[in-house]
């Protein structure tokens, strides 16, 4: 199905007209003139059974004994196909907040994940008739497309690199808006945005995920330190040997670079040790 523009004409004109015939269907009742009388009264609900009053942001699609004739998106008084049916849908923007779900992320950790969908009607054909229910279609497909994002990314990750649901939130709205555009296709509704509402691990390992968190992130942080003490022993070697300032054998170099590393990599401030006599 594809909407299609309705005939229609100005609804105060064919009000006014329809009056006119009710009045004139009056007059010749009166004088019992009901050869007149009585086709004006029939003019008169054929113009009033097509009258339609249509408020913004509001379509009317039109429908006449069984076919789609066209849907109307002005707001105003129209007449329209007599004795057609009119089905409105609603044209406005709104909000759909996802129940909260819980999935398995990625690695397997249970989650509890919702999402808020902002979404509207652009084909109103497609809504009508190529699903039952336009709005619980949205529902439904919103929350299989949270499950199936939610299943491909874990929960956080400290690798560079890496998407994780909580440390990278634009990305992941922007593919679940993407997916649930494609699905929400077919009912002619538009996706304008769609973001996390609520993420959080289930309560029934809440507490030793965050132990393995925060464990994860003195890893990562300790994998830093580490690098970057390894290039500064490198530079003062270095340096120590361009200047000639002291020459090293391997030995003395090893003991430097094990001195430097202890002082650089470890938590608490070094204490100088003095060596009044010989390394050997």
């Amino acid at each position: 199905m594809k909407e299609l523009k309705a005939w229609k004409v100005n609804g105060f004109l064919g009000l006014l007209i329809a009056l006119g015939l009710v009045g004139g269907a009056v007059y010749y009742f009166i004088q019992e003139n009901f050869w007149v009388a009585i086709p004006l009264t029939v003019l008169a609900m054929i113009l009033f059974s097509g009258l339609v009053v249509i408020q913004p942001n509001q379509a009317f699609a039109i429908i006449f004994f069984g076919r789609y004739l066209g849907t109307i998106r002005e707001s105003g008084l129209f007449i329209t196909v007599p004795f057609s049916i009119h089905k409105k849908v609603s044209l406005r923007v709104r909000n759909f907040n996802s129940k909260m779900l819980k999935v398995n992320d990625v690695d397997g950790n249970p989650i509890e994940i919702a999402a808020v969908v902002v979404f509207k009607v652009v084909d109103s054909a497609k809504a009508i008739f190529d699903v039952d229910d336009y709005e619980a279609f949205v529902e439904i497909q919103s929350e299989t497309a949270l499950r199936h994002v939610a299943t491909k990314y874990a929960y956080d990750t400290f690798t560079e690199g890496g998407l994780s649901l909580r440390g990278n939130a634009e990305e992941i709205a922007q593919e679940l808006a993407q997916e649930l555009q494609v699905r929400l296709a077919v009912a002619g509704v538009e996706v304008m945005e769609a973001r996390l509402t609520h993420l959080a691990y289930s309560p029934e390992i809440a507490s030793s995920m965050l132990q393995r968190q925060q464990a994860s992130a003195i890893i990562s942080a300790r994998q830093k330190i580490v690098e970057g003490a390894v290039g500064m022993v490198k530079d003062a070697l270095e340096q120590l040997e361009s200047e000639g300032v002291v020459q090293l054998d391997e030995e003395r170099k090893a003991q430097m670079v094990s001195n430097l590393m202890i002082a650089i990599v470890s938590d608490r401030g070094a204490q100088p040790v003095l060596n009044t006599g010989s390394l050997y």
